[in-house]
C-alpha cells in the first residue's frame, strides 16, 4: 500500500483503487470537503502526474473521457482549490509523491489499462437527497425528480412562474458552468422537447450563479443528475441508429481477454511484452525499468 498524508488531503494507493480524502485545512475547497472520500478505480485512471513548485507541488490524475459523472457534467471546469484530482504537496514530501507515481504507472502498466474513453461511469457520484442554495435559486434532488426554487433576487419571469419540478425521465442533458470574470456562471437543466437558449438569468430550467462561495456546491447536484442519465456513450449508439428507426448493427462483442496468470510462464511473456515495448520506443528507458522491477517483484 502506498500513502502520502498532506495538510491538503491524503491519498492513498493499494494497488487496485486510489482512495482520495481531503484535508481540514482552511485552503481546502468547499466542493472537495462535501464530496469527502473518492474511490477511484485503476481502470477508471488515464494517467497521474506531478509537478514541483517553488513552494508546493502537485499531484494530479487524469481521469478516462466519460467515467466521472462530475467531470462529465462540468466539462472539466472545476478547478484548484475545489479539484478533488488535485493534491498540494509540501517539499519535504516530494520523493514520496514521485513514488506515488511510479506506483499508479506501474500498476497501470501491468494490467494494461487503456487511456481511452470508456462506455459506461466506473464513479457512482454524489450521494441522494441533496439540496444547495447559490446564486438566484435553491436546487434539490432526490434521485427522481430535480427542484428548482426561486429567491428575492431571480428576476421576475422566473419568481412568478413559481418553484419547478423537473422529472428525470424529461431531462436530457445537465451543465454546470463556473463564473469566469465578467461572466457569471450557472447550472442548466436540458429539458426534453422544451429546449432553451434564453440567458440563465431568464431561462426557468437554469439557476445563475455570480462567483460566491457556494456556486462550485452546484456541481454536487449536476454531478448527482449526470450519474442517473443515460450514458454519453449511450446516447452516441442511439444517434447512430439507421434513419428508418431500426437500431444500428450492434459492433462486434469483444474477444473476452483471459484472467492473467500469475505464474512463471506468463510473467516470462509479460517481461518479452515489456522488452518488445522499449525497444519500439512505447516505454521510456526509467518507465521499462520500473515495470521490469514491478514484473520481477512477483516473479
Amino acid at each position: 500500500m502506498t500513502e502520502i498524508i498532506q495538510k491538503d488531503g491524503t491519498w492513498v494507493f493499494d494497488g487496485d483503487a486510489l482512495r482520495l480524502t481531503p484535508g481540514r485545512d482552511k485552503n481546502v475547497g468547499l466542493l472537495r470537503r462535501e464530496l469527502g472520500e473518492l474511490l477511484v478505480p485503476l481502470g477508471a485512471l488515464a494517467g497521474i502526474s506531478f509537478e514541483q513548485g517553488k513552494k508546493a507541488g502537485r499531484l494530479r490524475l487524469r481521469l478516462r473521457d466519460g467515467a466521472d459523472p462530475l467531470l462529465q457534467a462540468t466539462g472539466g471546469r472545476v478547478t484548484e482549490p475545489h479539484d478533488p484530482y488535485q493534491l498540494l504537496v509540501e517539499p519535504d514530501r516530494y520523493g514520496v509523491a514521485e513514488y506515488v507515481v511510479d506506483e499508479v504507472r506501474n500498476a497501470l502498466l501491468l494490467e494494461q489499462v487503456p487511456s481511452g474513453p470508456v462506455d459506461a461511469y466506473l464513479l457512482p457520484g454524489p450521494s441522494v437527497p441533496l439540496s444547495v442554495s447559490a446564486g438566484d435559486g435553491v436546487a434539490s434532488f432526490d434521485g427522481e425528480r430535480v427542484r428548482l426554487e426561486w429567491k428575492w433576487q431571480a428576476e421576475d419571469s422566473k419568481s412568478a412562474a413559481g418553484p419547478r419540478t423537473l422529472p428525470l425521465a424529461d431531462i436530457v442533458a445537465v451543465e454546470w458552468q463556473p463564473t469566469v470574470g465578467l461572466e457569471n456562471g450557472h447550472l442548466r437543466f436540458t429539458v426534453r422537447a422544451a429546449p432553451s437558449k434564453v440567458p440563465p438569468k431568464y431561462d426557468p430550467n437554469a439557476v445563475e450563479l455570480w462567483g460566491f462561495k457556494r456556486d462550485p456546491l452546484m456541481a454536487l447536484v449536476a454531478a448527482a443528475v449526470q450519474a442517473r442519465l443515460p450514458h454519453p456513450a449511450a446516447r452516441a449508439a442511439l444517434a447512430d441508429a439507421r434513419p428508418d428507426g431500426e437500431p444500428a448493427e450492434p459492433a462486434p462483442a469483444p474477444v473476452p481477454v483471459p484472467a492473467a496468470e500469475d505464474d512463471h510462464d506468463a510473467l516470462l511473456r509479460r517481461l518479452r511484452e515489456l522488452g518488445e515495448l522499449h525497444r519500439s520506443g512505447v516505454l521510456t528507458d526509467e518507465e521499462f525499468t520500473l515495470a521490469k522491477q514491478a514484473v520481477l517483484k512477483r516473479m
